[in-house]
């Protein structure tokens, strides 16, 4: 499938801008199941400093404010072939070892109520894909998606114990869960191709536990699915903090307005 996505954030303050610098991590990467054939990055009132790879080979972009800024525009546009391979991402890369994703987080460190919820969790004579099967139809059951109720920093068990969530949320919950199981597990964040309509709310998250013999292999809670065509990945961690498409500090300014247009669309190609 190939896919073609516009994603655009703006900030607005009441006051120009002393000082600014924003990470980005807003560039996919070819990798199984993908491949980039384009992607710009665009910027009114922003200029890219440097770029690197982090540690979890995620392409990272630090942009700075322009001076006394009171707008800021960070448009991305490009397209992807996709492929169906059942959620099967396979080998590891990046620096970090695999053991560095059995480690909780601020946001995943389990308490009561996910500890309840795993005792749930029917662990499959099948092995251990069979059972994260059942761990992310548990979650799902027992944590609806519901938005609107939580917030960016809200953490797996304040998730579990509101009884509600978001695709962020979920992916928490399930990497929390996995990690607890001593299974490696990751957070993901990217794009995906809804159903419905083309403009979106907000870009999407799932998160990928390691399976011995088929490695890497995602689990999207939210929508009861293993990523498939209609999705992107853009970039991995140990949870959100490590994935945020943009993160950032701004100095000089009394309030700040963030909006987000977010297009996803698949092209029809010439047979």
């Amino acid at each position: 499938m190939q896919l073609a996505i516009r994603h655009t954030t703006r900030y607005r303050f009441d006051q120009p801008a002393t000082y600014g610098l924003q990470r980005l991590r807003l560039m996919p990467k070819t990798t199984q199941g993908q491949e980039v054939i384009d992607w710009r990055v665009e910027y009114v009132g922003a200029r890219e400093e440097l770029s690197y790879d982090d540690q979890h080979f995620n392409h990272v972009t630090l942009v700075s404010l322009e001076e006394d800024a009171q707008e800021v525009t960070i448009t991305c546009h490009g397209t992807v072939i996709t492929r169906d391979n059942a959620g099967v991402i396979g080998q590891h890369s990046g620096h970090l070892p695999l053991w560095a994703f059995l480690s909780q987080t601020a946001f995943t460190k389990p308490g009561p109520k996910i500890r309840q919820l795993l005792a749930a969790v029917e662990r499959s004579d099948e092995g251990t894909l069979a059972t994260l099967h059942n761990l992310s139809a548990a979650i799902l059951a027992r944590v609806p998606y519901k938005p609107g109720e939580t917030r960016v920093d809200t953490t797996a068990e304040e998730a579990v114990t509101a009884g509600h969530a978001v695709c962020q949320d979920h992916a928490h919950i399930f990497i929390s869960a996995a990690r607890a199981m001593d299974i490696p597990a990751r957070y993901v964040s990217g794009y995906l191709l809804m159903d419905d309509r083309v403009q979106q709310d907000a870009t999407h998250a799932w998160a990928e536990a390691w399976v011995d013999g088929l490695g890497w292999v995602g689990f999207d809670v939210s929508n009861e699915i293993c990523p498939d065509h209609r999705y992107v990945r853009v970039a991995t961690g140990r949870d959100y903090h490590d994935a945020a498409p943009l993160t950032g500090i701004s100095f000089g300014t009394v309030a700040e307005h963030l909006e987000v247009d977010l297009a996803v669309e698949q092209q029809v190609t010439a047979q």
